[in-house]
């Protein structure tokens, strides 16, 4: 067997171990060994990566999560598959590749649609190896050979059966609506590929006022530049707006129907600036009343809000912008300007003709598309649609009915919000990469004909020429929607998609509905919401039963990591490569809590990513690392050892305590507390006490059996050093220790541990008594520290151990070794030392250090006053919490550990106080 190296190197294992568990088959649902017929199967699928480059820290915290998950379900004995794939992801990839073909001087616009889809192809295939590769180095143990890709065959079949099926029963259908526009990618975009400042961007709010029209306002309106505006207007209504360019779509001005300022106007008429053109002033409960001067301008045909209120009050929609974001010939003397150069002049003319009443800066929330970083602007545009009302109140009775759980619940209330008040959903996208409608036209004179179908939906071009020419003819021609649909459409299909579905297959029969979705929160409804409509509609299942919700990655200062701010991007690969997968892996699992976002503690040294955090998680692989070299020179040795010993049955108690209580929470979704007990098991209670213990109290069978479990619990938190530290005990150990979990070939395929497949047991009395002795040495430790005892100095101890004797007697060797005392040391039942001496209390036992010559009578005086203070500040806290509400709010369990915790508090008190007297008498003082 080669030697263990003295420090851990990620790159000399990991790549190695994944290559080994992969080639073997090992992430296999058919290959698991161990099998648990009390374990419901375990089945997962991966939010699918976009290809649009490489993955961000937001895909290292899911990987981490969703392997952290499949790891343990695996080892618990699930049957257990996580399936993986990629998404197409439309308008973010063909975006990628449209700014790559401008870098090599080329341009979609003057490519053919094919020509175009084969670059974004070959991209695909690019940033598909990237992902792979980055996932791989994260450890992720999905069932390969299962893969999927949204935009190949299977799941486009999945995609245009779905679609035909919600057409068919009349869900989908095409209609001109609002929607996010994106004046540079010329397509429609979902709210999700918006991004929008939280602290908005850096603007301008204008005061504009338009003249009231009175009776005596007649005929023609007048132009700019005739000097007559104000002619005829004896009053005006001031409005605020941040895009002043929209004015020349305005339709009327609207105040809150309860605003007392203006109901004088309600009903009369302003006219329109530029244009002359009057309109109504109207009411409606949608205004705020206390923004800007509580009038508000309303353009249907370029707001969200004022498109509701258009169609509420049948106001006339007038679009003022083409597609480009370029006015229109409805602007007036404005048409053919770029929308920020029209409101450049606009605002001119307004000062000019004394209707700019004040400017004031204003941080305004504007959407920027995701891809392009345009101004997105609210269009009227001909789009397919989706009616999902429906499938909306079934997807919101599935969590009330408990069908589906959420995780953390509190996400419950934006699940009903979003669901009980949805619209219905454009699923269409002007590109041409991703799923083309499957909706073809009849073209030609023939398209005219009366009472037969010009539009046929179907499964391919084929079934649709088919149904045409039984309409129409043989000769019928048809072209194809040239529309694609929205991502989320194709991503909406995936748990099921991903298993086979339309087509029955043994994987849908086994494994649908799946477990788990795992996602951040910040998509529950682009996505989640989506995955369970479709499921609903399409299966008759909800796709999966617990939904897990982790938060987002942010800087240390809070802000969202964001590709507008690319300074702050981090790279995993390059804090892989720095501090290896199982660090990354364990900082992302332990930082945080279910939904709850993760602050960076990231900063630059050279140009390269570093973390302290992660640092401290590498640093606690490395401590495992010399744990198990250590373990393995001690079974190296022929002999078997002493007896079991106290400390022996201490550890396999706490080990015991450790794996109950870490099964509770990672059942519990907890994973970032089991991950930090576990942190503290091993470093603290194996490391740092067992193992210096086993140096005087040596049993080899218990050091395995402990060191050997603690891989196993530790292993979906960092499966790289524990699988390969694993092997290593196992061939070094097996033919003398042939523990049951060393059967299996792998640790990953090892039965997780559990509390009752060890046999030693040490009762509270001993395991309050080892607390006890772990406090006694860490005080002699600190004492030694105070008064500058040098290290390899021995010191006498008097140590009064009341009822915990014979715990003490038992651990003196490990005393001995440990806070460096004295071997003639001496312990009892009851003890007094009047000497002057370093007084440590400890509530049931006291320590007295005779340190002659080093200790200051005075200063330790002035020592135990100060303790004695704070004690009787820590009895007073303690008393008032217990006097309070919290006896009757705080479970009875907390509520025991605070009276325990006084107990002790008044028991180390007296005996301060006891030692404090007695010091000062002796130095002739009296109380």
């Amino acid at each position: 067997m080669t030697e263990l190296a003295k420090t851990y190197d990620p790159k000399a294992v990991e790549r190695r171990i994944y290559e080994w568990w992969e080639t073997n088959g090992y992430f296999k649902p058919e290959n698991q060994l161990y099998l648990d017929p009390n374990e419901p199967p375990f089945i997962i699928t991966i939010p699918p990566p976009n290809v649009t480059g490489t993955l961000h820290m937001g895909h290292a915290l899911t990987s981490a999560i969703e392997d952290l998950m499949t790891r343990y379900h695996r080892m618990k004995g699930a049957r257990t598959l996580w399936v993986p794939g990629t998404d197409h992801a439309g308008i973010a990839t063909q975006a990628v590749v449209e700014r790559k073909l401008e870098q090599e001087g080329r341009s979609r616009r003057q490519m053919s649609r094919a020509e175009f889809l084969a670059e974004v192809w070959k991209w695909k295939e690019h940033s598909h190896r990237i992902i792979n590769s980055q996932q791989r180095a994260m450890g992720i143990s999905v069932d390969w050979d299962r893969e999927a890709f949204t935009l190949d065959e299977a799941r486009s079949l999945a995609v245009r059966t779905a679609f035909k099926r919600l057409y068919d029963k009349g869900l989908i259908y095409r209609d001109t609506r609002m929607v996010n526009w994106d004046p540079v990618q010329l397509t429609g975009v979902s709210d999700l590929e918006v991004e929008t400042e939280e602290e908005g961007e850096p603007g301008f709010l204008y005061y504009v006022r338009y003249p009231i029209q009175t009776n005596r306002w007649e005929g023609p309106h007048h132009p700019w530049g005739s000097g007559r505006w104000a002619e005829g207007a004896t009053e005006w209504i001031t409005v605020a707006t941040t895009r002043p360019e929209t004015i020349l779509g305005d339709t009327a001005v609207m105040v809150h129907p309860e605003d007392d300022r203006y109901t004088h106007l309600v009903a009369c008429h302003a006219v329109l600036p530029a244009l002359g053109r009057p309109i109504p002033i109207i009411t409606d409960p949608v205004v705020d009343k206390d923004f800007g001067t509580g009038a508000v301008k309303v353009t249907p045909a370029h707001d969200f809000t004022d498109y509701e209120v258009g169609k509420r009050h049948h106001l006339p929609f007038i679009e003022v912008m083409d597609e480009t974001a370029h006015m229109n010939a409805n602007a007036g003397p404005y048409a053919g300007l770029d929308r920020f150069a029209c409101r450049e002049q606009l605002v001119a003319d307004l000062k000019k003709e004394g209707l700019l009443v004040k400017v004031e800066p204003y941080m305004v929330k504007l959407g920027r598309g995701q891809r392009s970083g345009a101004v997105i602007e609210p269009r009227l545009s001909l789009q397919w649609w989706c009616d999902v009302k429906a499938m909306a109140q079934k997807a919101a009775d599935a969590v009330r009915s408990g069908r589906i759980k959420i995780v953390p619940e509190r996400f419950e209330k934006v699940w009903f919000q979003w669901l009980d008040n949805i619209r219905d959903w454009n699923i269409s996208r002007q590109l041409w990469w991703g799923h083309q409608i499957p909706v073809w036209y009849v073209v030609g004179e023939q398209g005219e004909a009366n009472g037969r179908p010009t539009q046929y939906c179907a499964l391919s071009e084929e079934e649709a020429y088919a149904a045409a020419r039984a309409d129409w003819g043989p000769n019928v021609a048809l072209r194809q929607d040239e529309d694609v649909l929205d991502t989320w459409f194709s991503s909406g299909l995936w748990p099921f998609s991903v298993l086979g579905w339309p087509r029955d297959t043994q994987d849908m029969r086994q494994f649908y509905p799946t477990t788990m979705l795992e996602t951040g929160y910040d998509i529950l409804f682009f996505w989640v919401a989506r995955m369970v409509m479709l499921g609903l509609e399409l299966t008759g299942q909800v796709p999966f039963t617990t939904v897990y919700l982790h938060g987002l990655i942010r800087t240390a200062d809070g802000k969202k990591m964001s590709k507008s701010h690319p300074d702050k991007i981090i790279d995993p690969l390059e804090l892989i490569d720095t501090y290896g997968a199982d660090a990354l892996r364990f900082f992302l699992v332990t930082a945080g809590s279910p939904g709850n976002d993760i602050k960076m503690d990231a900063y630059k040294v050279d140009g390269k990513w570093r973390s302290d955090r992660i640092e401290g998680a590498r640093n606690f692989a490395n401590k495992l690392w010399n744990a198990v070299r250590f373990v393995l020179g001690k079974l190296s040795s022929p002999a078997e050892g002493a007896a079991p010993s106290l400390a022996d049955r201490w550890i396999i108690t706490r080990l015991r305590q450790t794996i109950k209580e870490v099964r509770r929470l990672m059942d519990s979704y907890e994973y970032g507390e089991a991950g930090r007990l576990i942190y503290d098991f091993i470093w603290s209670d194996f490391c740092d006490w067992y193992l210096e213990f086993s140096k005087v109290q040596l049993n080899q069978t218990v050091l395995l059996q402990a060191m050997e479990a603690s891989l196993r619990l530790l292993h979906p938190f960092m499966p790289f050093v524990t699988e390969e530290l694993w092997q290593r005990l196992k061939e070094a150990a097996v033919s003398r220790w042939p523990l049951s979990s060393f059967s299996y070939p792998a640790l990953m395929l090892a039965p997780y541990p559990r509390a009752d497949e060890f046999e030693l047991s040490a009762d509270e009395d001993e395991l309050k008594g080892m607390a006890l002795v772990q406090q006694a040495i860490h005080a002699i430790r600190n004492a030694r520290a105070e008064y500058g005892v040098e290290p390899g100095k021995r010191v006498m101890a008097y140590i009064s151990a009341g009822k915990y004797v014979d715990t003490f007697v038992a651990m003196s060797e490990g005393i001995e070794l440990l806070a460096r005392v004295a071997r003639e040391m001496a312990i009892a039942e009851h003890l007094t030392y009047n000497r002057p001496a370093v007084t440590l209390a400890l509530g049931e036992a006291m320590v007295y250090l005779p340190l002659e010559g080093l200790v200051d009578l005075e200063a330790e005086r002035r020592r135990l006053s100060d303790t004695l203070a704070e004690l009787e500040a820590q009895i007073e806290r303690s008393e008032r919490l217990l006097a309070s509400d919290f006896s009757r709010r705080a479970p009875p369990q907390v509520v025991e550990k605070e009276r325990e915790k006084l107990t002790t508090l008044r028991l180390k008190h007296a005996q301060v106080s006891e030692r404090l007297k007695a010091l000062e008498r002796q130095m002739g003082m009296q109380c």
